[in-house]
């Protein structure tokens, strides 16, 4: 076999016999890492270590794997002002995140012959958050409803690691100053609301 010490130094090809002695001379395992090789090539490694490392590193990759997801906001032609904001507000939310946002405007009775009123809507929209994001589906006529898809200009990763620098900051700022661990609180209540009150997600279709 042909053998591989501890700190990836080549060995050279020696029998078995040889490989398991030095093994043991170095209190390490005896580890077949290219079984089809001719010969095989063999390493000398803490394989427990090993195993541990790796293990952690697919830990690492998960923990920072982006999930792509489309947010749906739904949306009447005649809107009031009020929700409007609201409805917004949950978009910007979204495309911060790094979310796409499907936004469906629904028609009922004679709005069905008012299309342009959606039509007018949905661009009003794409221009209030036109800093965040883009439009990545232009509106369509889909049956009773007109849809348009929205992408966020911020990548889902870039989005993620923001937010866990946000967190440490604040976990940093709370043990400087005790005594804003209320406030603190009451934001983190104030945004567990909001996401309560949020519409539900839809995997992204491949």
């Amino acid at each position: 076999m042909r053998l591989v010490g501890p700190s990836g130094e080549q060995v050279g090809i020696v029998p078995l016999a040889k490989a398991l002695e030095l093994a043991q001379e170095y209190d390490l395992d005896l580890v077949e890492v290219a079984a089809n090789a001719r010969p095989p090539v063999c390493k000398l490694m803490d394989y427990g270590k090993f195993k541990y490392e790796s293990a952690m590193k697919a830990r690492e990759a998960r923990k920072n794997q982006a999930h792509t997801v489309i947010k749906e906001m739904k949306l009447r032609p005649k809107i009031d002002p009020h929700d409007y904001d609201t409805k917004k507000g949950h978009v910007v939310r979204f495309l911060k995140q790094g979310d796409k946002v499907k936004i469906t405007i629904m028609f009922r009775g004679r709005e069905q012959s008012r299309p342009e009123l959606g039509y007018r809507l949905l661009q009003r929209l794409a221009e209030d958050v036109q800093d965040l994001g883009f439009v990545e589906s232009n509106p369509k006529q889909d049956g009773r409803n007109m849809i348009m898809v929205l992408g966020p200009h911020k990548k889902k990763t870039e989005a993620m690691a923001e937010a866990r620098q946000a967190q440490e900051a604040r976990k940093a700022d709370a043990k400087a100053n005790p005594g804003k661990s209320q406030n603190a609180a009451e934001a983190q209540a104030d945004e567990a609301s909001e996401a309560a009150e949020a519409p539900t997600e839809a995997p992204a279709e491949a």
